[in-house]
């Protein structure tokens, strides 16, 4: 079974090319509309073709050969909701003999084609126990056998203590898939600037385009290299194209070698006969040539633009805040990036773990330029609330994450300060001496 989300416009009805939500449960995934595209999700394949045109909020079914089908209205008279119940479950043992199917007898069922809800119905019918247990134990028995460590309250913590609003100048590092960034731009609303620190080759924004947002707000994002942070604070980043061009020059000129040499081999004496067919393809093969090179020397050119509007911004280093949520260590990548961020602005770092972030609070004790460090975790409970069984969630998420949290100072009050504490315990010997030399002598 899936659904089909849309936060706004929930009268609206699907089209190819929305990105819409899909949830199964407690399970959630963003997926676009594409014409006879393969979905996968939660180990079953199906098409979204069938789900165009229908309103947002839809419940589906999957059919055999991937097919979407609308969920049918339930029935009082269903099978699955007319069942005996027990008084209590006292007498229930857990011993894993209660289920005569066994895993092979489910997978042969499987094989035979039988939908989800009919496995679902022959496994109550072959279980010992079933009709022992309470209505509430029965519906939670249907339930399991129906069935970013970065959790949305510590997202929404991270833009909070970041200071996330409209009109700022936000540095972005992450490895969420652009989820971080697709809810700091999403907060910002296309007003400032954001730039996103990218390891590896480009970044990657999957989740931000997910997000479905206007091109207004594209031109707010711009990104950076983490591998050349270290020149661009040394002065030494170099932003021409020489090793592009180089190297295109280098193939044709390498190619036109090739030819030249194929020419001067053949003997001088001899009349060679060109087939006509041949000099098509090679003049076809020398366009496509043309146009490959001509379309690298346009990216690289976009690139090189990109690169050096991201590090004009950097420049400055008055940011005005600092977000980082990465599978990296975070303690270099904060420190390198610190330096960017304006005096008197937060920054906020995301770990799973608590460690590595108790690593980077000691460094910045000790390297000072930041105060108001604090190490938190979140903590979020979920309750089912239904009628006569209102509690607490059994199986919920134990924790989400870590964060580091602060404010930036100037680099000269930080050493001011750290001197003056160092010099502290000084001052106090000299006036203990002061107060006994004076005791000595009014002795």
């Amino acid at each position: 079974m899936a659904e089909c989300v849309k936060d706004s416009d929930a009268e609206g009805r699907i089209s190819y090319g929305d990105y819409v939500v899909l949830k199964r449960g407690d399970v959630f995934k963003s997926v676009q509309v594409e014409n006879k595209k393969k979905v996968i999700f939660e180990k079953q394949w199906f098409f979204l073709d069938n789900a165009v045109g229908q309103l947002y909020g839809t419940m589906f079914e999957i059919e055999a050969g991937g097919s979407l089908k609308l969920k049918a209205a339930k029935h009082s008279g269903d099978s699955l909701d007319s069942k005996e119940a027990g008084q209590d479950n006292r007498h229930i043992v857990d011993d894993g003999r209660s289920q005569k199917l066994s895993r092979d007898d489910i997978e042969t069922l499987k094989e035979q084609g039988l939908k989800g809800q009919e496995i679902v119905q022959q496994l109550i019918d072959n279980s010992t126990t079933f009709k022992d247990k309470t209505e509430f134990a029965q519906e939670k028995y249907i339930k399991k056998k129906k069935k970013n460590h970065l959790r949305y309250d510590t997202l929404a913590q991270v833009l909070t203590l970041g200071n996330i609003h409209a009109g700022s100048k936000i540095i972005v590092f992450e490895t969420c898939a652009g989820l971080v960034l697709g809810s700091v731009m999403e907060r910002m609303g296309g007003y400032g600037s954001v730039i996103q620190m990218y390891p590896g080759g480009g970044p990657t924004r999957a989740g931000m385009e997910s997000f479905g947002f206007p091109s207004h707000f594209h031109q707010t994002l711009h990104e950076f290299p983490l591998c050349k942070v270290n020149a661009l604070l040394a002065g030494t980043l170099d932003l021409s194209e020489k090793d592009a061009d180089g190297n295109g020059r280098s193939e044709s000129s390498q190619e036109t070698s090739g030819v030249s040499e194929e020419k001067n081999s053949e003997p001088q004496s001899m009349e060679v006969s060109v087939d006509p067919q041949e000099e098509v393809r090679r003049a076809e093969r020398e366009r496509l040539r043309e146009q490959r090179a001509q379309e690298k020397k346009v990216k690289m050119e976009e690139k090189r633009k990109k690169l050096a509007s991201a590090a004009a911004l950097l420049e400055g280093r008055n940011a005005d805040g600092l977000v980082i949520a990465s599978r990296f260590h975070p303690c270099p990548v904060l420190m390198g990036l610190l330096k960017f961020v304006a005096p008197s602005r937060p920054f906020v770092v995301y770990c799973q773990y608590r460690e590595p972030l108790i690593e980077c609070y000691t460094k910045l004790r000790e390297q000072g330029g930041a105060i108001s460090l604090r190490l938190t975790d979140s903590w979020l409970r979920h309750y089912q609330v239904l009628p006569n069984r209102t509690h607490p969630v059994l199986l919920m998420s134990g924790g989400g994450g870590y964060l580091l949290s602060g404010t930036t100072v100037a680099a000269d009050a930080a050493k001011a300060r750290n001197q003056h504490k160092a010099e502290e315990p000084v001052a106090k010997r000299l006036k203990l001496d002061k107060i006994s030399s004076s005791c000595d002598s009014s002795a």
